[in-house]
């Protein structure tokens, strides 16, 4: 096939509306104070990230730079030896050819996902979902696409969990926001918990972070979920490079060799009123005040991971909120790396008091593999593990689709978390990767 040019790529794009499968026209009711099953015992949950790709949505830079699939891998290979990977560890996600034209892109898994969870949901209880943000890629709500944004969520957020809601029709999603759910516009965000308003299984309290309660008094989990992106926009700070080791390079070393890159966030994202700050006394407080027997937050961005993109990022919102949930919390949840991990903190370096010091490790659960794949970066998770001493990976699968579910057993005093992945011929086969189980942290107050 000859190379297909800019031009016609941008056509295609404008046709692409009409290539798309009919979009979900159902009712619309409020979730707004609804609330999940009741329950004793175990309370169990499904916990996803990042499910908000498609093709039908291409990234800007796949519009404005168009590769044949040869090209595109390459690009990627590029890319991998760039950030220092190793060439033998090298893959890539599934490729998907645009009809009619050389075009490739990544192909999505959202629909294999959510294929998968509703096949999990018919095997064993799923109270409720827990939506870990990036909902909306590429640009969330109001792109400024000439896209129609209704359709635009019906297509990314409500289309791959079809078959989940039809096994469970009552379940309802608790979701947070990600980067890409904040990038065009506060419109955009607003945009997105109205939609959320008008579904029966979504909710998405309009400031981005909310808490809500989960199964009888006594019993029972108090969520807390963050808007970690507004968080991480009230902080200055620098992207630093790997060093060919996979060691993070010395600020010191980065800026004198100009490579350094100041994180800067787009005027909207910066928060308004001391709204970053109001979040992080949210927590503290309720946290710190939640008679809950167990508490668990959730948020976008990860503390520590393995893929090696995203540790500037972690250094911040560890500082802003591992206090905190060190000292109350049972465990912290997270998307934005496209993959499944499971590590722990031990929260040494805030073991300033008894209560703290004498807590088991912090689970760590990464769960954002809903619709696009990353690899693991071996040589940065090595460096991590000599380096700081209170981390420990527990366990990892990259360049997969996949979930977990979680259960909380209120007899055996525990919080297992099992990983489903659901492979590349997007048959929505659903695999176990394996399940771990981990210590009550946390204490109720009692009043």
């Amino acid at each position: 096939m000859k190379h297909t040019t800019r031009s016609v790529f941008l056509s295609l794009l404008s046709t692409l509306t009409a290539l798309q499968a009919c979009s979900y026209q159902g009712e619309q009711t409020t979730a707004a104070g609804q609330s999940p099953r009741q329950t004793t015992g175990n309370i169990s949950f499904l916990a996803f990230g990042d499910g908000g790709y498609h093709v039908d949505y291409p990234k800007l830079k796949h519009i404005q730079q168009p590769r044949n699939k040869a090209e595109f891998i390459a690009k990627e290979k590029q890319d991998w030896l760039e950030e220092h990977r190793p060439l033998a560890e090298f893959d890539h996600a599934p490729i998907y050819v645009y009809p009619g034209t050389n075009i490739a892109t990544e192909q999505g898994g959202a629909g294999a996902v959510g294929q998968a969870m509703a096949k999990l949901c018919g095997q064993r209880a799923c109270d409720f979902g827990i939506q870990l943000g990036d909902n909306v890629y590429p640009s969330g709500a109001d792109a400024g696409d000439g896209r129609d944004d209704q359709k635009r969520m019906d297509d990314l957020i409500l289309k791959p969990l079809l078959p989940l809601f039809k096994q469970a029709p009552g379940l309802v999603i608790y979701s947070a926001l990600g980067n890409h759910d904040w990038k065009s516009s506060r419109k955009g965000v607003a945009l997105q918990s109205k939609w959320m308003s008008n579904q029966k299984n979504f909710h998405l309290d309009p400031r981005g972070y909310y808490r809500y309660r989960v199964g009888e008094p006594e019993q029972d989990i108090e969520f807390f979920v963050l808007d970690t992106n507004m968080l991480l926009s009230g902080q200055s700070f620098y992207e630093l490079p790997l060093n060919p080791d996979g060691s993070e390079m010395a600020l010191s070393q980065a800026l004198a060799n100009g490579s350094a890159e100041l994180e800067e966030v787009e005027p909207h994202e910066s928060p308004v009123k001391g709204e970053d700050k109001k979040q992080l006394a949210w927590l503290e407080q309720g946290l710190a005040n939640s008679t809950a027997k167990w508490k668990i937050v959730y948020g976008h961005h990860i503390l520590w991971s393995v893929g090696g993109t995203k540790y500037s990022e972690g250094h911040v919102l560890r500082r802003l909120i591992l206090p905190s949930l060190c000292r109350y919390a049972d465990a912290y949840i997270a998307g934005h790396e496209h993959d499944l991990e499971l590590l722990s903190d031990d929260c040494s370096l805030y073991s300033s008091n008894n209560e703290t010091r004498n807590k088991p490790p912090l689970p760590l659960i990464i769960s954002g593999a809903a619709a696009k794949m990353r690899g693991k970066h071996t040589p940065f998770a090595e460096q991590q593990e000599q380096r700081y001493p209170q981390y420990e990976l527990l366990w990892s699968k990259s360049f997969v689709w996949g979930f977990a579910h979680i259960q909380v057993d209120n007899q055996a005093e525990r919080l297992s978390v099992e990983f489903f992945t659901t492979p590349r011929d997007q048959s929505a086969e659903l695999l176990s990767q394996g399940r771990f189980s981990f210590e009550h942290r946390s204490d109720s107050l009692q009043r």
